[in-house]
This record gives structure tokens, C-alpha cells and sequence, in this order.
């Protein structure tokens, strides 16, 4: 993000991602900035109301374990179990939150592609005062937007 704050960022339509399509290689240039950030938020480690406190004032990066398969495997529902560690490996977006069946949980768009997951999505469950699942609640940010 302190990149986007800058540089600027693009449109996904001006510089889409490529990487899952065999693509390997350097970033490129392209396109003009359409949005810019003004300042990075921290939210709280640990603490899932934080976090979705966050998460209501728009989209936050997120980290979690992906490398292990109760997190590349999941196909719905919410996930809910620490087989997938803490490890942080992977940043996605967390851009909502809900309740199910009583247990709160984060709404995460993965940039794996549609066919993943819940048509791109995964639920995880949220826990109060602890790494979260899949280590969510380490270390995540948001943005001011200019």
C-alpha cells in the first residue's frame, strides 16, 4: 500500500493478473492511476472486533497460512479449525463479515480465481483474542483513500 500511496493504482482491466495463466516475470507499467492512497491503518493484532471494525470502513489486506490444505482445499461453509496454521504466506482482502450458525466470521475474496474456494470467496471463522484462523488476525491493513 505505501506503493499505492506513491504511485497510484491502476484498474484490474488496465493490468490484470496473469500469474495462475503460466505468466511468470517483472511488473509492468501500465495504465494511468485511478486511485491513490493517502495513509496506511494498522488494525489491532489479535482482536477480531478490530478487525472488523476495519473491514466496515472498506476492504483490508489481510494475511494468512495458505500452504496447507484445510485452506487450498476449502469449498464453502466457514472454516473454522487451526489445521492451517499461522505462518503467514499469503495476502487477500477481507471485504465483509457476517454470523452463521452463531459463529462470527470474515468474508475474503482470495486472488486465486473463481473456481477456488466459493466462486473466489472464503468465510473464516473470526476469534477473538487470538491469531484467528489461517492466522488472520496478525497482521492486516487498510487504506485512507486520497
Amino acid at each position: 500500500m505505501n506503493y499505492v500511496a506513491q504511485h497510484g493504482q491502476t484498474t484490474e482491466s488496465n493490468y490484470p493478473y496473469t500469474a495462475g495463466q503460466g505468466n511468470a516475470g517483472s511488473c509492468q507499467n501500465r495504465g494511468s492511476p485511478v486511485a491513490y492512497v493517502s495513509s496506511v491503518q494498522t488494525v489491532q493484532r489479535y482482536s477480531a472486533s478490530q478487525l472488523m471494525a476495519a473491514i466496515a470502513q472498506g476492504p483490508v489486506s489481510v494475511t494468512v497460512e495458505a500452504d496447507r490444505t484445510a485452506f487450498q482445499g476449502y469449498t464453502g461453509g466457514v472454516l473454522n479449525t487451526s489445521a492451517c496454521g499461522t505462518q503467514l504466506d499469503h495476502a487477500i482482502t477481507a471485504v465483509g463479515y457476517g454470523q452463521q450458525d452463531g459463529t462470527n466470521f470474515y468474508i475474503v475474496r482470495n486472488s486465486w480465481g473463481p473456481t477456488w474456494g466459493d466462486a473466489g470467496y472464503i468465510k473464516i471463522a473470526a476469534v477473538e483474542g487470538t491469531a484467528g484462523i489461517c492466522g488472520i488476525q496478525q497482521t492486516s491493513v487498510w487504506p485512507k483513500m486520497r
